[in-house]
């Protein structure tokens, strides 16, 4: 009808969160949950262009996430939804000797510096697509 034989697809989240979808353009993906994309993406398309659209969303991919310092295995590794801080540091090899094992240090993809993580007893700290955690020395 709107030379659009199919509108299944793979598409992209743009460094600004947004998704180009046909017939309806840009729609806002960051910062929303897959349900609110889903809830866009079918309202956008009722009527006007499909007739009880049926949308179904998933990520396929997130982008990794970096640690650095005293592990054995700093570098990217890919992001796992559910991830902690402390699992990150098991994905990089764990401690080196030289480390920090009380304390880490968190920077959100979304801010400019970084926070400190307890390690020992604390909550588990989640661990964001983007993220950067730095493991540091200890001092003796």
């Amino acid at each position: 009808m709107f030379n659009e034989p199919t509108l299944t697809g793979e598409y992209n989240v743009t460094s600004s969160g947004a998704v180009a979808f046909p017939l309806i353009g840009v729609v806002q993906a960051g910062d929303h949950t897959i349900d609110d994309v889903t809830r866009e993406i079918t309202g956008r398309l009722a009527g006007a262009y499909v007739n009880d659209p049926r949308v179904s969303v998933e990520v396929l991919n997130y982008r990794p996430f970096y640690i650095l310092g005293e592990v054995n295995k700093p570098g990217e590794y890919p992001y796992a939804s559910g991830m902690t801080v402390d699992q990150a540091i098991a994905k990089a090899g764990g401690f080196t000797y030289r480390a920090n094992e009380k304390t880490a240090f968190l920077r959100r993809q979304t801010s400019s510096g970084e926070h400190s993580v307890s390690l020992r007893g604390g909550r588990p700290v989640a661990v964001l697509p983007g993220d950067t955690i730095r493991v540091g020395e200890r001092y003796f």
